[in-house]
């Protein structure tokens, strides 16, 4: 049978932006005959995330995230439905999902690559396994939980970065569940701060380019700051730290501010901010879902309840088409999604 897939055709310039002719639309021809173990899936839809942009250099920079290969199939989130099965664990018309679906209309994969979802998880929201009830979910949850300390009653400040993003559009609505007094956003539009305070319940939402972003923490958190969501880096990062109260952290969950430049991660931070951190003993630690898988299970649970009882709401960008991977990629990384950019492959 025929499929369509996309293959990374080129990589980035060094410090360069991505372009949707970075990837190439390939036919391909799968063979019908399966092996032991193997399954044929549909592909129903991909995810597209900053962490990408990294594996589109020669070096991703971070020991557990391999680089694209170029002329090689391209992989992500996905999740998809089984056609023909030769695994004795999964049957036709299973939902299943991985981390490392190929981006391809149809894909022969080993069934143990493959986990089993139950659809009533999202109320049939199949899409929402690639972001709230998945990966970007439990970024979310297990962040603010295992890194923020917030507490209930301590009348806390949380600001959250890229708070309009997938990771972000949760974490800011998951503080303030888990007993913040206040939640700011900061982002880049006034549609995407008005979803935030509109839709998702943040206290406040500051958009970083066209108001003065340490300005308006002055007077939002006036407080100061107890925990920080950082998903940008860079020097909105460093104005949000100025502001941080003693005691205080920082969930370091991206940089996507820096993720088209040539520097290691997390990205080295200008001499006053490291001794604003020191000086006021403010934690600043890496923060990675996959370290804490053990957990992941009960987290994808309470997420899924969260969702479902409509205590989270769920923002998301759907362009369609396998052939759009590469325009959706790179719109998502200039901020042109609110919450979570999801290409629909088929129905």
């Amino acid at each position: 049978m025929h499929a369509r897939r996309v293959v990374l055709n080129s990589r980035p310039g060094k410090n360069g932006e991505p372009s949707p002719g970075n990837f190439r639309l390939e036919q391909i021809t799968l063979t019908p005959d399966l092996k032991d173990g193997q399954v044929l899936v549909r592909t129903l839809y991909l995810s597209v995330d900053p962490y990408m942009r990294c594996r589109m250099n020669e070096d991703t920079g971070a020991d557990y995230l391999g680089p694209w290969e170029l002329s090689e199939c391209v992989d992500g989130g996905g999740v998809g439905v089984v056609e023909t099965s030769r695994c004795s664990a999964l049957a036709e018309g299973d939902v299943v999902t991985s981390f490392n679906w190929p981006w391809q209309t149809h894909a022969v994969m080993m069934g143990s690559s493959l986990q089993k979802v139950d659809s009533q998880m999202v109320d049939g929201h199949l899409s929402y396994f690639l972001g709230p009830v998945g990966a970007t979910g439990l970024t979310a949850l297990l962040g603010v939980r295992e890194k923020g300390h917030v507490t209930k009653g301590a009348n806390q400040t949380m600001v959250v970065s890229g708070a309009a993003g997938a990771c972000g559009s949760l974490a800011g609505q998951i503080g303030r569940l888990d007993g913040c007094a206040r939640v700011v956003g900061i982002c880049g539009s006034n549609e995407k701060c008005r979803a935030l305070v509109e839709d998702l319940g943040f206290t406040a939402a500051i958009n970083y380019r066209s108001e003065d972003v340490s300005a308006r923490l002055k007077e939002i958190c006036p407080d100061g700051i107890d925990v920080y969501f950082d998903n940008v880096g860079g020097s909105i990062s460093e104005a949000i730290i100025e502001q941080m109260n003693r005691g205080g952290h920082v969930i370091l969950c991206g940089q996507i501010s820096q993720y088209n430049k040539d520097v290691p991660y997390p990205p080295p931070l200008s001499d006053k901010t490291q001794e604003i951190l020191q000086s006021r003993s403010i934690t600043r630690e890496k923060f990675m879902a996959l370290s804490y898988m053990s957990k992941s299970e009960a987290a994808l649970f309470e997420l899924s309840q969260l969702v479902k009882s409509a205590q989270i709401k769920v923002l998301e960008t759907v362009v369609n088409g396998i052939e759009n991977m590469g325009v959706a990629f790179c719109s998502m990384m200039k901020g042109g999604n609110i919450g979570k950019q999801i290409v629909k492959i088929s129905d």
